[in-house]
């Protein structure tokens, strides 16, 4: 992201970096602009300083700055609003925020048009397997957090420190959780529906809670990118169509923790693992798209039948179906919803195919291009 970052940073005045807490924002913000003075809003002292003279504080920097967590002081946008229409200058400043929502409705109050967006999410795999060689199981019980594999610390211990921070400061300021133990229950229930339908009624029931507090609190990991919800493809074929999302956790070491899974030897026999075999594909194809910069493209295919494509790629009126299989032995079985799928979008639309799997062997079989899932980034940039 880093390359993409220097060349929009050159054509705007502001960019904005959002991201999961500890996916990396500050660390590429600090070395791809190391020229650019550094403030943190996290300090208690700096973020007095913006909040009560946010005038001075911007004014130390003359040439811009990178302000950190800038959803801490939320005010500052209007001001940075107005030096950067008086300067009409790009180049200026850098921000970061962990928190969608808070972040988001500042900007589009204050800076619309005058910042780029860049959403960064944990390490890939392609970017994991240029340092470490790792297994299938390692990635999916050990995450793509960088803390872990920079600091080697054990995922149990940095994803129980990680979710207890999150839930002691993070969630406290976005909603008021009067019950942290049914709000912990509520996340792990997530957890164990990871890859399936979202059904708001059964999470809640199965919590104790009221449908409008688990509709709310949903929104609460969506904005605090603990969950990503993935949209069902809509298309006029004459057929009835899922319309709930599919639930899937930004980090797949996240998910496993919640599911109690404290050794890496626990996820081959897991009865959840191609849930999170499956969540790990989907999120690396989000990061292929949002580490270079563009929006999600991303669906799913589901009918009333029960017939199914886990991932939709779309690139215009292009259609790249992708099914996902957490086996290691390929079956002709694997390959029937992609042919129903191609058979309902046939021509155009939807030239070509493609099945990853936790195997080791890549081939082309019945016209679908069969990969490991190492290979899935390298195969949306052929697309």
């Amino acid at each position: 992201m880093a390359k993409y970052a220097t060349a929009v940073f050159a054509k705007y005045p502001v960019i904005t970096i959002t991201g999961p807490r500890q996916s990396g924002k500050t660390t590429l913000a600090r070395s791809t602009f190391s020229e650019k003075p550094y403030a943190n809003l996290e300090n208690p002292v700096t973020r007095q300083f913006a909040e009560e003279d946010p005038v001075a504080f911007l004014g130390q920097y003359p040439q811009g700055a990178i302000i950190d967590e800038i959803q801490r002081v939320p005010g500052l946008l209007s001001y940075i609003q107005v030096i950067v229409d008086e300067r009409r200058e790009n180049g200026l400043f850098v921000l970061t925020g962990s928190h969608q929502f808070e972040l988001m409705h500042g900007i589009t109050q204050s800076l619309a048009g005058r910042t780029a967006l860049l959403k960064l999410l944990p390490l890939s795999i392609a970017e994991l397997a240029t340092r470490f060689s790792l297994s299938v199981d390692e990635m999916l019980f050990r995450g793509f957090y960088p803390r872990i594999y920079d600091q080697d610390i054990a995922p149990d211990q940095a994803y129980g420190d990680y979710f207890e921070t999150y839930v002691e400061r993070d969630l406290r300021q976005l909603v008021n959780v009067k019950n942290l133990s049914l709000f912990q229950r509520f996340v792990k229930l997530c957890a164990g529906r990871c890859g399936q339908l979202l059904n708001l009624n059964s999470l809640a029931n199965d919590t104790g809670i009221s449908h409008s507090t688990a509709r709310e609190w949903m929104s609460v990991l969506e904005t605090s990118y603990i969950v990503f919800l993935l949209q069902p493809f809509q298309a006029n074929i004459g057929k009835r169509l899922v319309k709930s999302p599919k639930i899937y956790f930004y980090d797949v070491g996240l998910a496993s923790w919640l599911l109690g899974i404290e050794e890496e030897r626990q996820i081959a026999t897991h009865p959840l693992r191609g849930g999170l075999f499956e969540n790990m594909c989907v999120m690396e194809a989000l990061k292929y798209r949002y580490h270079r910069g563009k929006r999600s493209n991303l669906f799913f295919y589901r009918d009333s039948n029960g017939k199914e494509v886990d991932i939709l790629y779309t690139k215009g009126e292009e259609i790249l179906p992708i099914e996902v299989k957490s086996g290691q032995t390929i079956t002709s079985a694997w390959f029937r919803n992609l042919e129903s799928f191609r058979d309902l979008f046939s021509g155009k639309s939807c030239s070509k195919s493609c099945l990853v799997y936790a195997g080791d062997t890549e081939q082309v079989r019945q016209d679908v291009h069969v990969i490991r899932v190492f290979s899935l980034a390298r195969c949306l940039e052929q697309l």
